[in-house]
């Protein structure tokens, strides 16, 4: 009697379970498709919701200018400059990651989380090595391959390396859209772990791949008499699917009694393709677009929503990418980072508290068409193709959509942000950096527009 005494007089943070995690990355959306950033084509009221009522960052990046990429660095806390992906294919084709990788995943399934995966994995296809059910995941629901998450219409998807497949949608026909299963297996997954702490990690495909939405699906016919391509009212339609997806999780976690102790962030896994860019404004002001180094390719839509914990309708300034999950996570866990990682915990941050761990910079290089590498330290964007080509040089605090290349004026500037570019370049087996630009791509190059 005694000791139970003693625990009805515990305060009840004692007893708090520790925080969900729900981490949604949406396929090729740029910051421009979404209100909050100033996005005025495509409805996102979700988006413009939860930047209300939580935390929008305003210089977030994504781990890479392209899916592959971007994914590796999320799960492993490593930049691209050492991570195990640096492009979608190598020459070696889609390499896996290796056995026992560490991941995000892994590392909470260690400290006991339940962990669920729902849309694109992009690491490892069944039989190989970086399956996520072996690198931490309890269950995936999806796509293993990235070319079969272009289709949204396949004859199966997979859970956990088997097969399930899609009556409705044999011998060509559009029966089962895939969104809408990927979208409730994330609901069910958060229904059925409510009572203990969960990772869910939404890498939800649209608008990637087959620009196709059913066209009774409300989220479409909100565009359906403007005149606009047919591409482009799709891609709008999907853009908005996903805010509405976002919406039920929202929805969810506050009918389960769970969304004070559930971090819901709602990030893109890089910039838009260049003809959204250039017809629905998906990439804003900024330069660039997918597969480049611009701010355009890897400038993020960022918003983090948890009631009572952030502060409403605030904005951060501070440099954050994709591979801070891993910290992040690790902190609001309570467990330790299994890696020497690339990035750093973003809570204090989240939690209105001072943030006395900051990137020094942030790296990126992509091997998707030429070489890239970049590099940003304050608001200095130092970029560059080939390892040892000139290093252009942008102060995006008034540039920036990098219009004026100023390292003839600023050297010492470039110099340094040259010096950092060869530093955190690690070589990798899997992809070959040239030292220079070919004269073949730099004529390219001069009659490229957007990049």
């Amino acid at each position: 009697m005694r000791y139970l005494l003693i625990l009805l007089l515990l305060p009840l943070a004692t007893f708090a379970r520790r925080p969900n995690i729900i981490f949604v990355m949406v396929d090729d959306a740029g910051t421009g498709d979404f209100s909050p950033y100033g996005g005025n084509f495509i409805k996102t009221p979700v988006m413009a919701k939860l930047a209300k009522e939580g935390m929008q960052f305003t210089r977030a990046y994504s781990g890479s200018a392209v899916c592959g990429p971007t994914r590796c660095v999320l799960m492993t806390g490593l930049h691209p400059g050492h991570c195990h992906r640096r492009a979608n294919r190598s020459r070696n084709g889609l390499i896996p990651l290796p056995e026992k990788t560490q991941t995000v995943a892994s590392m909470l399934k260690k400290a006991g989380y339940a962990t669920g995966g729902f849309g694109k994995w992009g690491l490892g296809n069944p039989g190989t090595t970086g399956v996520p059910e072996k690198l931490g995941f309890d269950l995936w629901y999806g796509y293993y391959d990235q070319v079969h998450a272009h289709d949204y219409y396949p004859e199966y998807l997979v859970r956990n390396s088997k097969r399930e497949e899609l009556p409705a949608n044999k011998n060509g026909k559009e029966g089962s859209y895939t969104h809408y299963l990927i979208e409730n297996e994330t609901l069910k997954f958060i229904e059925d772990h409510k009572d203990e702490p969960f990772f869910c990690y939404a890498a939800w495909t649209p608008p990637h791949g087959d620009y196709v939405i059913p066209h009774d699906d409300p989220n479409y016919l909100q565009y359906e008499k403007k005149p606009w391509s047919q591409k482009d009212k799709n891609y709008a339609g999907m853009v908005s699917l996903l805010d509405q997806g976002v919406g039920r999780i929202a929805d969810k976690l506050k009918k389960l009694g769970i969304a004070e102790n559930t971090l819901l962030i709602y990030t893109s896994d890089n910039g838009a393709n260049a003809s959204f860019a250039k017809t629905l404004r998906s990439n804003g002001i900024l330069r660039g677009v997918k597969r480049s180094l611009y701010e355009g390719g890897i400038r993020a839509p960022f918003i983090a929503h948890w009631p009572k914990k952030i502060s409403p309708g605030t904005q951060s300034d501070l440099l954050t990418t994709h591979v801070d999950l891993m910290a992040t996570a690790a902190e609001i866990a309570e467990t330790e980072i299994p890696i020497k990682s690339d990035g750093i915990s973003i809570l204090p941050t989240l939690l209105g508290k001072p943030q006395k761990v900051k990137h020094d910079f942030i790296y990126f290089e992509i091997y998707e068409g030429p070489f890239q590498q970049s590099v940003r330290v304050g608001d200095w964007k130092g970029y560059r193709r080939g390892l040892k080509d000139p290093v252009e040089l942008y102060d995006l605090s008034k540039d920036p959509s990098e219009k004026n290349n100023i390292a003839d004026k600023h050297p010492d500037i470039a110099r340094n942000l040259g010096g950092i570019l060869v530093k955190q370049h690690a070589p990798s087996p899997h992809f070959t950096a040239p030292n220079h630009f070919t004269k073949k791509a730099r004529k390219r190059r001069r009659k490229e527009s957007g990049m």
